[in-house]
């Protein structure tokens, strides 16, 4: 398993990091514990989950299952581990349940701490932006957790360039704790963040841990364009989650190009799923590719993603025309 520096910090993770927002929900505890023995026996040695998860729940009665779960698992690795979970979601029923308020941030952070028994986060993360909180506010609020020990290193989810740039502005005249990383939605069949994001992050030395690698399953072959949605997968799920999924990637147009890809994968004899987790990680400024599983068995193609050599130029330029030939949308995240 490749180790790559977080950015310009000195943490070293490793280029895939378990992705763990079906725990709970989609997978119950002891599948859960299986997925995460299979990644760390493999090598993985960094997690990522957020409060707000597991995704797709009904209610706030499961709301920082994952992060309990995790917590369990956790213990007697915890220094083994590069631990990084986020805040921003809806937490409770209150008007400052969610949000990137000093008062969610601070009561969000101790929260995640209790769940997963441990008392600091190597890497915290704001999950969106929050238009409604000056942002000199949000991370004056993440300083103080790094001065009282809690957090090791700050990051942030789902921001623009420009929101990243204006934050490590703050940072720098106010002497805060400045952005190291960024985790954005990054996949063969979507790619905006090259156009200003990835720039950005290379220019400043910002570590990308990028989720979303194999663009909710599509990438594995398992979806046609012609067949219903199944109940238990990424697109059905409750809480507006499955709607977010087919919006994103449910349109005719991606389906074509999916059996493009596939096509291509078998006169080449590559797995599409390890093929997918691949691209991502060879491409420039990408620190970690962040993969998950519903079961265990469907962990493995992508950890052989970890094994598998470097795509040829021509095969990045066949690849590079999945994207370029999709029509452009209006979405970011």
């Amino acid at each position: 398993m490749e180790i790559r520096f977080l950015g310009r910090t000195g943490l070293r993770v490793t280029s895939l990091c378990l992705g763990t927002m079906t725990f709970g929900n989609q997978v119950d505890k002891s599948i859960s514990f299986e997925i995460l023995d299979k990644a760390f026996e493999a090598g993985v040695n960094f997690i990522d989950t957020a409060d707000v998860y597991p995704i797709g729940r009904e209610s706030h009665s499961i709301v920082g299952a994952t992060e309990s779960i995790i917590g369990e698992w956790l213990q007697g690795k915890r220094d083994k581990m590069v631990l990084a979970t986020k805040c921003f979601g809806i937490m409770g029923p209150g008007p400052n349940d969610q949000g990137l308020s000093r008062k969610h941030i601070i009561s969000a952070a101790e929260d995640s701490l209790r769940r997963l028994k441990t008392d600091y986060l190597d890497l915290y993360l704001a999950h969106q932006f929050d238009p409604n909180t000056p942002v000199d506010e949000t991370l004056r609020a993440f300083e103080d957790l790094v001065r009282h020990g809690k957090v090791r290193y700050i990051g942030v989810s789902n921001w623009r360039a420009w929101q990243v740039a204006k934050g490590n502005g703050i940072a720098d005249r106010k002497n805060y704790t400045r952005i190291v990383c960024v985790e954005p939605r990054y996949n063969l069949l979507f790619r905006m963040i090259e156009e200003d994001l990835v720039p950005m992050a290379l220019d400043e030395g910002i570590g990308v841990i990028s989720y979303n690698p194999l663009a909710a399953g599509l990438l594995t072959g398992r979806y046609s364009k012609n067949a219903n949605i199944e109940e238990g997968t990424r697109f059905a799920l409750g809480n507006n989650a499955g709607s977010l999924y087919q919006n994103r990637y449910w349109q005719e147009a991606t389906f074509d190009a999916v059996e493009r890809y596939k096509s291509w994968c078998r006169e080449h004899s590559f797995d599409p799923a390890t093929t997918a987790v691949r691209w991502v990680t060879q491409q420039p400024g990408i620190t970690s590719a962040i993969i998950g599983a519903s079961r265990v068995e469907q962990l493995d193609a992508s950890l052989r993603a970890a094994e598998m050599g470097v795509l040829t130029e021509q095969e990045l330029a066949w690849l590079d025309g999945l994207w370029f030939s999709l029509p452009r949308r209006r979405e970011f995240s």
